[in-house]
């Protein structure tokens, strides 16, 4: 990918007829999607803003299309270079997508919550059509006929009946031709014949297996130092009557304090660090509740306002429908905080020129952290570029910009570029995590297995697939946020997968209870069409239906929506003498709309499940009084090769429905359907995430 030269102001930030495109670009055509503002009239889901897309096809035969989305290890780097390959009839090699540049890109919120294919398809698929009736226009015009007389098919257009042909780049040759898109048209659906939809081979696969790509830990600039954070407890206040150390040769290692920031810059990675360490110790943490105070904490320090006993839903009157029922549930089900632990950390690369900055940064919200960085160094916006290198993983732990503020902040008082890295400790203690959540559940079946009553309360987890995909009369589900004592955020899934797994462990509790089939329970309760082909799916390819199980193996199914995905698992599970678990198949249906790039889709699946089984049998954060106890991945537990189980995933296409993110509802199921397998086995119900902190059922 060639370098793209600076504009004079961020394109998102200029009006569309001002942009520098062919100055820096070269000539030929721009086709530029508009600014969705808010969602379309009748739409009921939520659907941010966004900044829309732009694509230019060059007179140099190139085709570039450019989002303000990231690229951190999902796939939708090539899936939405397939949009353009489609509507423009190239082969896929020929288009390049530029993403998450705040200089060149779209304005965008951020590459989260499975966002990534609803948002920018409809744009990036506007832009490349209308770009593609123009080129027909032009075409059409210079080879003389009337644009409804010629065809476009592989970069060419073309005259039915005659010979030769004229190549998109002949067709814009010499043009400096801008058009706007119209995003009210038709949404895009991958054609039958087309690129998109199908299997076709990915032009970085190479690259990415072999070591090639360079990520954002790959990159260098000339003359680079490297920076280190002192991390204060307690507000984050600068370090009093701190002693600087002696600097070597080159005024190395130099500290910088800015404010409330204190950091240091040195010539190697590890002497930054070791310069912070030398500074007047800091005071002790304050104290916080250790893990067996907790619940406690949680429960009796509510976030007061709005959040608070919000009631996300009710309805009918669930106290005498619970007390006449002949099933009932009282139960909490919890779940630990766990930790992103991304394969490549934070990172950050800042470098000045003149009074502007560039910073190479692995973050899913590059206009966020634009926009934190202008305001911490009280520049403009303007000054500030960010750009997102390919980037190794984030699962909603890389939305803000400290560690981009803080490298801009070391690089302007160093006069040379610096990169800030966390080591895997600092990415443990400094990151936020997965809040814990607390789930009250409360529910009633009658007679014939239908669900009469339903309480639902989730205590700090979040609202994410709180209200579930069942029909139930009498219901009262709430969402009640908490201080947590520890920094907590967006993680993968969100809320879906506790909330998934507290709501599909009370559904098998009652159908257990109730002397009912599981999957037979489950569909008499659900109407959701979807959901129950998803599920259907699963049943037939895990073979349910006819399943048998020797002494100490158990099979567990679960169910869930969100995102606009549709999902079920099928898990099976031994447990031996020892209690320990063994997963040792997962059986998986998905379908999330209109399928785009199936192979990538069922890796995203694949990735989610295995993802999914760590937070499900052993992934937590353990803390006392003075912080995290477990700050290392020699003492946090993530899968490894000899946790996996056979993963077998099945893909419904729904090209009826727009295309809807995969990165995260494909988790939800799995931890269900495991504590449910584990209950098939065992007949103990585990009712807390990890179901075996310590390798073994409690």
């Amino acid at each position: 990918m060639t370098e793209i030269p600076r504009p004079r102001r961020p394109w998102d930030r200029t009006p569309i007829a001002e942009r520098e495109y062919f100055d820096l670009l070269g000539p030929g055509l721009v086709s530029v999607a508009p600014a969705r503002e808010r969602a379309p009239p009748g739409t009921t889901e939520w659907m941010p803003p966004t900044g829309g897309a732009w694509v230019h096809v060059g007179a140099d035969g190139r085709i570039r299309a450019f989002t303000g989305k990231v690229e951190v290890g999902q796939g939708t780097r090539t899936a939405l270079a397939r949009i353009v390959a489609e509507e423009l009839r190239v082969p896929l090699e020929r288009v390049e997508l530029v993403m998450g540049d705040t200089d060149l890109c779209p304005w965008d919120m951020g590459t989260f919550g499975s966002r990534s294919m609803p948002d920018a398809l409809p744009a990036v698929a506007a832009a490349a059509a209308r770009a593609l009736t123009e080129l027909r226009a032009l075409g059409a015009a210079r080879l003389g006929t009337s644009p409804d007389g010629a065809e476009v098919a592989d970069g060419e257009i073309r005259i039915p009946g005659r010979t030769g042909s004229l190549r998109y780049e002949d067709a814009v040759a010499d043009e400096r031709r801008l058009v706007e898109a119209d995003l009210r048209s038709t949404p895009f659906a991958p054609s039958a014949g087309g690129r998109a939809g199908r299997t076709t081979s990915d032009p970085l696969a190479e690259e990415y297996v072999t070591g090639l790509r360079r990520f954002g830990s790959d990159l260098t600039r000339p003359g680079m130092l490297h920076g280190a954070i002192l991390w204060a407890p307690g507000d984050g206040s600068p370090v009093p009557g701190a002693k600087t150390p002696t600097p070597a040769a080159g005024g190395l290692p130099l500290i910088v304090r800015d404010g409330e920031f204190t950091g240091a810059v040195a010539a190697t990675v590890g002497r930054a660090p070791a310069a912070l360490r030398e500074l007047t110790p800091l005071p002790p943490s304050p104290r916080l509740p250790g893990e067996p105070e907790i619940e406690a904490y949680l429960r009796s320090h509510p976030l007061e306002g709005d959040h608070w006993d919000t009631d996300e839903e009710t309805a009918g009157e669930v106290a005498p429908a619970f007390t006449a029922a002949p099933w009932k549930l009282e139960a909490t089900y919890r779940t630990a905080y766990i930790a992103h632990v991304p394969l490549e950390p934070h990172l950050a690369l800042a470098e000045w020129t003149g009074a502007r900055v560039t910073i190479w940064v692995g973050t899913q919200t590059p206009f966020r952290v634009r926009t934190e960085v202008a305001r911490a160094l009280g520049i403009s916006e303007t000054d500030v570029r960010v750009i997102v290198p390919p980037t190794g993983s984030g699962f909603g732990g890389k939305h803000g910009g400290e560690i981009a503020t803080a490298a801009a902040r070391l690089a302007r008082a160093a006069g040379r570029p610096v990169r800030v890295a966390f080591d895997r400790e600092e990415e443990f203690r400094h990151g936020y995590l997965r809040p814990m959540s607390l789930i009250d559940v409360r529910a009633a079946a009658d007679r014939t297995g239908r669900l009469v009553a339903w309480s639902f309360v989730n205590v700090n987890g979040g609202a994410a697939s709180l209200l579930g995909p069942y029909r139930v009369a009498n219901r009262s589900i709430h969402n009640r946020l908490a201080r947590s004592p520890l920094a907590q955020g967006s993680y993968r899934s969100l809320a879906a997968t506790p909330n998934t797994f507290a709501r599909e462990s009370a559904v098998d509790e009652l159908a257990r209870s109730a002397g009912i089939d599981p999957l037979e329970f489950r569909e008499r309760n659900l109407d959701d069409p979807r959901l129950l082909a998803v599920l259907h799916r699963a049943v037939e390819r895990s073979g349910w239906r006819g399943r048998a199980a020797g002494p100490g193996e158990g099979w567990g199914l679960a169910v869930g929506v969100e995102k606009g995905g549709r999902v079920a698992t099928i898990a099976r599970v031994r447990v031996g003498d020892d209690r320990r678990p063994r997963v040792d198949r997962l059986v998986s249906a998905f379908e999330a709309g209109a399928i785009v790039h199936p192979e990538n889709l069922r890796s995203q699946v694949e990735g989610a499940q295995v993802m999914a089984l760590g937070g499900a049998l052993f992934e937590a954060v353990h803390f006392d009084a003075a912080g995290l106890t477990n700050p290392r991945l020699s003492q946090y537990r993530v899968p490894r090769f000899s946790d996996l189980p056979r993963v077998e995933v099945d893909l419904l296409d729904a090209p009826e429905h727009p295309a809807a993110g995969a990165g995260e509802s494909p988790m939800i199921a799995v931890a269900p359907a495991v504590a449910n397998a584990i209950f098939d086995a065992t007949g103990v119900r585990c009712r807390s995430l990890p179901l075996a902190p310590d390798g073994r059922l409690p």
